[in-house]
């Protein structure tokens, strides 16, 4: 075998000039072409073996991408339904809590009306009962002028005057009967509060006057508030209002009985009412202990709430913001720890998309 007719494989040649010389390459060319053989073999065999390597590789990294890709896509769907479910959850509670505060109304507007009745009948019969009554002291008076001749009849008459008091029976019975009067039209405001406050929405939008509302809700929630702060009106001149009335005099008091519950002791509560261009602005501020800063981005996320265990579901104020949003609003808060806390409600005048009266 001459070089001319054959390449030895390389590392064999390098071998056998190393070894055996270049002139033995004729004597022992059987045996070198046998090696060289050996050589290529098993060079083609290393050579199918790194590509059955490289192919099996290559396969398992398809497969690791293709797990990492469904790994990640699942954590991705988990993370989609832990959200989803959230807020299902939060739709959920708010819906009970809609459907509470609308059995709450028909309850309230049911004993509102079955107590309006009484106080109908209470009230016309107060009134007749003050036409008597005068009628009597007319005709009292009218005795009075008389005069008697002494005798047995006059003594009694006198003693049954001195034991009835009746100088004072006379101022006494007129003022017992104005402050009778005065009990009954505050019954019976308080019950057209209650029944205005607790009208259950049917989704129509009506004009509706901001300063009635927040009035209504003040005499409603009055016994949360009048052990703890004192009421300052600041009403502004405020234009009739396109709304859901009774949605924001939910808002009105949630806010309200907040704003009682962080007073601690005694304090005040302040309602401002103001426009702004085409915007309509309520503020409530109370003197109450405060909220920390890093936990006012929170206050409006469903189920927050800084009350201790039993005391707030943590939806009111998520409830609010979301009543605000649908009237096209926004609330804000400002806030300051140990001296109180302002919420302040913007309403369009005139909600966009909803149509004019």
């Amino acid at each position: 075998m001459s070089e001319s007719e054959h390449t030895l494989h390389p590392l064999l040649e390098r071998q056998v000039r190393k070894h055996l010389g270049h002139e033995a390459l004729p004597a022992w060319s059987d045996f070198i072409e046998a090696v060289d053989r050996a050589y290529r073999h098993a060079d083609e065999a290393r050579r199918l073996v790194e590509r059955s390597m490289d192919l099996m590789s290559d396969e398992l990294n398809t497969r690791l991408e293709e797990k990492l890709a469904t790994e990640t896509a699942l954590r991705r769907e988990r993370a989609e339904q832990a959200v989803l479910i959230e807020r299902l959850e939060e739709a959920h509670s708010q819906l009970l809590q809609s459907e509470k505060m609308a059995s709450i109304g028909q309850l309230a507007a049911g004993v509102a009306h079955e107590i309006n009745n009484p106080i109908g009948y209470v009230s016309s019969n107060l009134s007749t009962l003050g036409g008597y009554v005068a009628s009597l002291l007319d005709l009292l008076a009218a005795y009075e002028e008389l005069e008697l001749p002494e005798g047995p009849d006059k003594e009694r008459i006198e003693a049954a005057r001195a034991r009835a008091d009746l100088a004072y029976l006379k101022g006494d019975i007129v003022a017992l009967l104005d402050e009778t009067r005065d009990g009954i039209i505050r019954v019976r405001n308080i019950v057209q509060d209650l029944k205005d406050f607790s009208h259950v929405d049917l989704g129509d939008w009506v004009l509706a006057d901001i300063h009635k509302g927040l009035n209504s809700t003040l005499n409603v929630v009055n016994n949360e508030i009048k052990y703890k702060a004192r009421v300052i009106k600041e009403y502004g001149d405020v234009p009739m209002l396109r709304c859901l009335p009774a949605q924001l005099n939910q808002v009105f008091m949630n806010l309200l009985v907040n704003a009682a519950q962080a007073i601690e002791e005694h304090g005040s509560i302040t309602i401002r009412t103001s426009v702004a261009g085409e915007l309509a602005i309520v503020e409530i501020a109370d003197t109450g202990r405060g909220i920390p800063e890093h936990l006012l981005s929170r206050i409006f996320d469903p189920f927050f709430t800084t009350k201790p265990v039993g005391k707030g579901t943590g939806l009111g104020l998520s409830i609010a913001y979301g009543i605000i949003q649908k009237h096209g609003g926004r609330i804000e808060v400002a806030s300051e720890p140990g001296k109180g806390t302002t919420f302040r409600i913007l309403l369009p005048i005139h909600p966009p998309g909803v149509p004019p009266a």
